[in-house]
This record gives structure tokens, C-alpha cells and sequence, in this order.
């Protein structure tokens, strides 16, 4: 699966997603009203095709791309235990956490960069990896995309 195919599958699975396409990336947003104008602040799932963000996963390889998930703190932490961090003075030229080789396909592992917020990612996940490892995370990124809209949106009067 391409980064193409990919992003039609998030598009086809997850009804109300608004996809941004900025410089080669692309940027899911859950707003299933076109009557709302989008909120483009926080992206539940991001497919990234270059380097021009971070050079830890050497995306300008041909054809790699990285899906990275945003996903709560307990499941970084049910899927990698307590992370080490690479380093104490958090330097822009190493990723956040130690222990990843970040260039591998087909591994879920966490963010380079976002990992510290529970972001995850996979370079070019094959069909069995996207269905048995990245669906379920992408259906809880999603849910609370949905949770998220549902409250900031609601009609019902606040006390």
C-alpha cells in the first residue's frame, strides 16, 4: 500500500474526516459539518512523504512514507513500556526516545519527534500490520477526534 492508498483508506473507513494537503503531506482532521468551519489546530493522523520536518526516519527514500497516530499516554505506554529518552538536553538533531530504529518498515514505534505528546508512528505499514496493529489505534485516534468535535461543538446549554 502507497501513501496514496493509504489516505483513501482513512478517508473511506472514517466517516467526517477533512484531509489538509500541505507540501507532499497530508493532515486528517475529523468535522463532519460543512456547515462548521474546520478547526485545523490538531490532526488525529498525518501521513508525511519527506524530511522536511525531521530527519530521523529518512523519508526521501523512493516511495516511504511514515502514517504517525495520535493516541493516549496509556496506550504509548501498553505498547512500549516506559520509554528512555535519547537524551537529557532534548537536542533537534536526535529523536525524542532511545532504543528505535526509526528508518525500519513495516514498525510501529513511537514518534521521533511528537512521541513525548503519544504520538506513533509506521513507515509504509504492509495490509496485515494495517489491519491487526495501526486499525485499532487509528479507530481510538479517531474516537477521540469524534469525542473531542462532539464537546466543543455541542448545542446542549453549559452550566
Amino acid at each position: 500500500m502507497n501513501d496514496t492508498e493509504l489516505s483513501r483508506y482513512i478517508t473511506d473507513n472514517f466517516a467526517g474526516v477533512d484531509v489538509v494537503v500541505s507540501s507532499g503531506d497530508s493532515f486528517f482532521f475529523y468535522n463532519p459539518d460543512p456547515n462548521i468551519p474546520p478547526d485545523h489546530m490538531f490532526p488525529w493522523a498525518t501521513l508525511v512523504t519527506s524530511d522536511h520536518n525531521d530527519p530521523f526516519s529518512d523519508l526521501n527514500r523512493p516511495s516511504v512514507y511514515r502514517l504517525n497516530i495520535g493516541v493516549s499516554k496509556a496506550t504509548v505506554q501498553s505498547l512500549f513500556g516506559e520509554l528512555k529518552p535519547a537524551s537529557k538536553d532534548e537536542s533537534a538533531d536526535q529523536p525524542v526516545f532511545s532504543g528505535f530504529d526509526y528508518t525500519a518498515l513495516d514498525q510501529l514505534m513511537p514518534h521521533p519527534v511528537y512521541g513525548k505528546m503519544h504520538w506513533v508512528s509506521v513507515l509504509n505499514p504492509s495490509d496485515a500490520t494495517l489491519e491487526t496493529t495501526v486499525r485499532p489505534l487509528l479507530d481510538e485516534a479517531y474516537a477521540t477526534a469524534v469525542s473531542k468535535f462532539s464537546k466543543t461543538h455541542s448545542t446542549a446549554p453549559r452550566c
